[in-house]
């Protein structure tokens, strides 16, 4: 994702300019980096959620410690901006909630359109993303399909997220400074499909299921679900209550023709 990237550019800037002041001094940069990789750095949660087939909503939590706004506040609030602007531009809302947390939410009404808002959101280019640098290198796929039958509606949904470029930002022992997850909530629960080598196994929270997102691989998610359609449900009533109508009127009560000669 490019806000994921445009993320890690704003981060490495910082430390390389720490780099240069502590180049006199090794070990002041190791232990400003030490404690930066023992801790995240950055929640990134990114959440999909479905209440019905024509209903549901795009949700990024993005927290960061006070140690990123120390080291790079300017790069911060750049970043934030944009947050901010993109999602105007889909219909969606940002609520900062502190200089260092804030939560973007955009709506959609099908899944067709989650996957364009989505890809509009996420994989928008700008001069700045097209410089060439590795970590720009980062690339992701949200692929959603329904199958309506008339009731009910069986959804099919793939996320690819190519997170090999955020290598740099992991240390050997699987600590990153970037936290990441994505989660999925729907109204009858999910069901993970495990076909790919690149899969990740979800934790499951009643009808949630949340992934750790992995930087410096290649992640791959795939579920099966079914929503209610409720303008199916709808046109059903409907015609249930024209029918039950009509069957009242020329059933049980009395023919009006002959209720006039009487």
């Amino acid at each position: 994702m490019k806000n994921i990237s445009r993320l890690g550019k704003y981060f490495i800037s910082p430390i390389n300019k720490i780099r240069k002041f502590a180049k006199a001094n090794p070990i002041l940069l190791v232990v400003l980096l030490a404690s930066l990789l023992l801790s995240g750095c950055v929640k990134y949660d990114l959440g999909v959620t479905f209440n019905s087939t024509n209903n549901g909503e795009l949700v990024q939590h993005i927290k960061l410690s006070e140690k990123i706004s120390l080291f790079s506040n300017d790069y911060v609030s750049e970043w934030l901006k944009t947050l901010e602007n993109r999602a105007r531009t889909l219909s969606g809302s940002a609520e900062k909630i502190s200089s260092e947390d804030i939560v973007v939410k955009i709506p959609f009404t099908n899944v067709k359109e989650l996957q364009e808002k989505f890809s509009g959101f996420f994989n928008s280019r700008t001069d700045e993303d097209i410089d060439g640098s590795e970590i720009s290198n980062i690339t992701s796929t949200l692929v959603a399909e329904d199958q309506n039958f008339l009731l009910l509606s069986r959804n099919h949904l793939i996320y690819d997220l190519d997170l090999r470029s955020l290598a740099m930002l992991t240390s050997k022992s699987n600590n990153s400074i970037i936290n990441l997850d994505f989660s999925l909530q729907t109204p009858w629960g999910v069901k993970n499909i495990q076909n790919n080598e690149n899969s990740i196994q979800p934790e499951k929270h009643n009808n949630q299921l949340i992934w750790q997102l992995k930087p410096g691989s290649i992640n791959h998610i795939e579920v099966v679900f079914w929503l209610p359609n409720f303008l199916g449900i709808g046109t059903l009533l409907i015609i249930s209550f024209v029918w039950l109508g009509l069957y009242l009127r020329y059933t049980l009560l009395p023919d009006p023709s002959t209720a006039k000669q009487n």
